[in-house]
């Protein structure tokens, strides 16, 4: 199994949240975050003065899925996420060791 995390713009959230659901991806974590990325944040006016707003808001979303169904989340994300853009985002794919369904017991989704 592996976890997958995606960084994302947080107005691209809902068209993700979609393109997961059509491959099948209903489970997930999604929690509110800033950072930065390459472009080290962006210069904003306010007030007639700029601003350097050094982290910006920002989605991440996480799941964990089967070995065999990485790419198409993968694909899925970036069909979704993508503006061709600085600040698009970033996905992670890490290696779950155990998984354990606190309600069941189960183990592994089994």
């Amino acid at each position: 199994m592996k976890k997958i995390g995606a960084i994302i713009r947080q107005e691209r959230f809902e068209k993700v949240k979609e393109e997961l659901e059509k491959t099948g991806c209903i489970a997930m974590a999604v929690t509110e975050v800033k950072g930065r990325g390459e472009q080290r944040g962006i210069t904003l006016q306010f007030r007639g003065r700029e601003m350097q707003v050094d982290l910006l808001p920002k989605t991440k979303i996480e799941i964990v899925v089967e070995d065999e169904r990485v790419e198409k989340v993968i694909d899925a994300v970036i069909r979704a996420a993508r503006t061709g853009r600085p600040g698009d985002g970033r996905i992670f794919v890490i290696d779950v060791e155990r998984s354990v369904r606190v309600r069941t017991g189960e183990e592994n989704g089994r």
